[in-house]
């Protein structure tokens, strides 16, 4: 049985700009396999973005296949399979911490006590155990990213996909962050795709891969 818990296979997609085309991913192609981490960089507008968009099935390419393990069809069985980590946080500003992490498990079913226990558990392991009844508005910047984090792992996925996560943070946050996500992510054998700008982060990864030309080196 294969091993590989995300798949693209030659993904295109161009943008309309007035009457020009752009072509930003000409043939992407990539393979991650269970428990690996991969780091995609690439110069600012060569479609790091874009393409975490597209494995993450928030869009669609234009020519080519992206595929997830095991994910089987529908929304909620791919908030079972993905968890996603994003540069903005994306916390919902009225609900505490622990009430946004709890916002994943209700992709699949009103949250009980096994939840809430594993939403602190969570909380706890990235270090906020003493500020889950904090709003967002209350904590750091590099707080909310730990409740992101911990609300992206709240469903146990075999696939983490991140974009930028320490994009909105300072260097040492950022390096603490990254540190934080890796070593969630080996101690549960969850895969992780990390788009980043920073070399050094990069480096952190198991594979390093460069997208350049609407191609990935």
């Amino acid at each position: 049985m294969s091993d590989i818990v995300l798949s693209a296979h030659e993904v295109r997609k161009t943008y309309l700009s007035g009457d020009r085309r752009i072509e930003v991913l000409r043939g992407v192609n990539l393979d991650v396999h269970r428990g690996e981490s991969v780091s995609i960089r690439g110069e600012s507008g060569s479609g790091k973005s874009t393409l975490l968009h597209l494995l993450a099935g928030l869009d669609a390419p234009d020519s080519g296949t992206v595929s997830w393990a095991g994910a089987g069809a529908g929304e909620e069985r791919r908030a079972e399979f993905l968890g996603m980590v994003f540069q903005s946080f994306y916390l919902i500003p009225e609900l505490d911490a622990l009430q946004n992490v709890l916002i994943a498990a209700r992709m699949r079913r009103v949250p009980g006590a096994a939840e809430r226990k594993r939403a602190r558990d969570l909380l706890a392991r990235v270090g906020l155990a003493e500020r889950s009844s904090h709003l967002p508005m209350q904590l750091s910047g590099g707080e909310r990213q730990r409740v992101a984090v911990a609300r992206a792992l709240m469903n146990s996925p075999k696939l983490i996909l991140a974009d930028e996560p320490t994009g909105n943070l300072d260097e040492h946050t950022g390096d603490s962050m990254v540190g934080i996500l890796l070593e969630l992510c080996r101690e549960t054998g969850t895969a992780l795709v990390l788009v980043t700008h920073n070399v050094a982060h990069a480096a952190k990864t198991q594979r390093q891969t460069f997208l350049h030309n609407g191609l990935l080196e």
